[in-house]
């Protein structure tokens, strides 16, 4: 079995090789396992030793730190040829020097040899469990090799640390909130990765980390160092892996799934191969069918653990189009051009849209019932804004590498101008990297097709203006409006459908339209519950005349001019003439709402 291709090994290869970078960081999916193509028992295999399989060449010494343990040689002939580089470089005698030496002075040079060989294994020892003390070793080893020591094993050979845990040594942070020995250790690496002879060298570092905002500014926005991301696994990567299982785990051929294994790679998007083993293992373990719920229900759980269940949710609507009242034109609009458009996966898929209008409308239930008929994976974004600084950075990383791994997904977002901060100068720096990292997403040529933005908001306005535009949310903003005409009457018979069944005259019909001029579809739901409730309480079936007192009874929250504002905006800013009031919209029209618009404004309403 040969290794697969994998793009973030031959990136840094590329990277390192070309002298690009001295010092480099990994993030992305760095606790994952990996296929070292070894042919062996066990070919999958955590990062730190793939990397030392796949960079284990006789032209580098390869020498890993773990933050728990020493610093550690992978061959053992490369630490002794370390050792005697270190003292050579120590003594400043080279092998001729020491031969003459010895001569001369044979107590005396060997003394000095034990010395600083002594001195070489004390730093390893002290370094175990100190990274301070590792970082400054391993700065003082790249020093000895570049003292091109005559027949020193360092002269011909590159140095290449790989450090795991780096956002550990090296934590984010405002360096004055740092402890001492914190920032000791940013002092060490900024010394060591911007030294001038380090960069022009042939040795080279690579830290692993999740993501390079949880290293310290101080280094992971030094120019010299450059980042290569671990994706997660493709299908086609899951597919191996599911094979290699089956041929490798014991009773794993035994193994049973609900439908083809393409299908199980495919429902499995989102997963590491870490997570895939757990729930291949578990399935062996008790000897059922692999059942399409379980694996859905994994994927759920795996995400959320990654993403923070504060932060996501999966949705499963379980209401269609169907089953919703009114809006009869707009329903039209969405079976005939967005759904078909959301489910396109080429250059023809919107990459989301943009639902306004006022509170209450009826937005969110509406675009629920959307995203059932579209039958794919709905994850609902929630509160994205972290309260630690960076976490923010950290779970968009992971929520991008998830999305990139599924083949289709759909981001719901709702008070969507609440959840996404603003660009302009008086917006936190947090809250501005956060909306930069959303705009960027929606406009990813690589997410385009896979994923879906769906936005609601009352506030239109509130959005920014760059998420608005057109390749983003602006080339789809849909107005939701209170019902009217035939809509209005559609929400008037289902408000009283199970409560007044009887042929409404035309004058009784005309009375109850009346009453519900203006009413949001929030209005009309709550008007079916209250006069529900009223049926209960009088125990009694009401006529229409107790229908209209109860109606009658209601006064609306002052909150008119408000809504009627969220409508004027949710007008303006619709992109399509269709989904207007009317498709004859003129100039003037438009005109009248700005005009109307900035009276409210001048009234305090925004």
């Amino acid at each position: 079995m040969s290794s697969p291709g994998y793009t973030f090994l031959k990136n840094a290869g590329r990277l390192l090789n070309s002298g690009q970078t001295r010092s480099l960081i990994l993030t992305g999916n760095v606790y994952d396992i990996f296929d070292s193509g070894d042919g062996a028992g066990e070919s999958y295999q955590p990062l730190m030793e793939f990397l030392l399989s796949q960079w284990d060449v006789a032209s580098h010494i390869l020498v890993v730190y773990e933050i728990n343990g020493p610093i550690r040689f992978i061959n053992k002939n490369d630490e002794e040829r370390m050792r005697k580089a270190w003292t050579q470089w120590r003594t400043g005698y080279d092998e001729n020097d020491i031969a003459i030496q010895s001569m001369l002075n044979p107590k005396g040079m060997q003394k000095a040899q034990n010395l600083y060989q002594k001195d070489f294994d004390e730093n390893l020892r002290n370094a175990i469990g100190n990274p301070t003390v590792a970082l400054e070793v391993m700065r003082q080893m790249c020093v000895c090799s570049r003292a091109k020591i005559n027949d020193s094993a360092s002269a011909d050979q590159s140095l290449l640390f790989i450090i795991e845990a780096a956002d550990l040594i090296l934590p984010q942070g405002d360096i004055a909130n740092l402890s001492d020995a914190d920032r000791h250790r940013v002092s060490v690496c900024h010394d060591w990765f911007s030294d001038p002879d380090f960069c022009n060298s042939t040795d080279g570092v690579v830290l692993l980390s999740e993501s390079r905002s949880l290293i310290n500014p101080r280094i992971a926005q030094l120019p010299h160092i450059l980042e290569v991301e671990i994706e997660a696994p493709t299908k086609s990567q899951r597919l191996d892996y599911l094979h290699w299982f089956r041929s490798h785990y014991p009773k794993a051929q035994d193994l049973t799934l609900w439908s083809t294994e393409s299908d199980f790679a495919e429902i499995t998007a989102g997963l590491t191969l870490q997570a895939l083993q757990q729930l291949l293992k578990g399935a062996v373990h008790a000897g059922q069918i692999l059942e399409q719920e379980s694996v859905i229900e994994k994927v759920e759980q795996f995400i959320c653990s990654q993403l923070s269940e504060d932060m996501i949710e999966f949705k499963k609507p379980s209401h269609v189009l169907g089953d919703t009242v009114g809006f009869s034109s707009l329903k039209s609009f969405l079976k005939k051009e967005l759904i078909p458009r959301f489910r396109a996966t080429d250059d023809s898929a919107l990459p989301g849209a943009a639902v306004c209008g006022p509170v209450g409308g009826g937005k969110t239930y509406l675009f629920e019932a959307v995203a059932s008929e579209l039958n794919t994976v709905v994850l609902v974004l929630k509160n994205i804004r972290s309260q630690w600084y960076g976490q923010t950075d950290v779970l968009f990383e992971r929520l991008r590498r998830v999305l990139t791994a599924m083949s289709k997904a759909i981001i719901f977002v709702d008070e969507a101008d609440a959840q996404f901060g603003g660009i302009g100068p008086e917006t936190h720096s947090t809250e501005r990297r956060l909306t930069g990292k959303i705009q960027a997403m929606m406009s990813d040529p690589q997410l385009r097709g896979k994923v879906v933005w769906l936005l609601m908001t009352a506030r239109i306005h509130h959005l920014s203006p760059d998420i608005r535009r057109p390749g983003r949310v602006g080339d789809l903003i849909i107005p939701i409006l209170d019902p009217e005409g035939e809509d209005q009457k559609d929400f008037l018979h289902w408000m009283l459908s199970g409560i007044y069944d009887d042929q409404l005259s035309d004058d009784e019909l005309q009375q109850l339209l009346a009453l519900t001029q203006g009413n949001s579809a929030a209005t009309f739901a709550a008007m079916r519950s209250e006069l529900k409730a009223q049926k209960v309480l009088h125990k009694k079936e009401l006529n229409i005349e107790d229908i209209i007192a109860i109606m009658g009874d209601h006064i609306p929250p002052a909150i008119e001019k408000t809504r009627r504002y969220q409508t004027l905006q949710a007008l303006i800013n619709c992109t399509r003439r269709s989904l207007l009031p009317h498709p004859n919209v003129s100039d003037e029209e438009r005109a009248s709402w700005h005009h109307e618009l900035k009276k409210l404004e001048a009234e305090g309403i925004n």
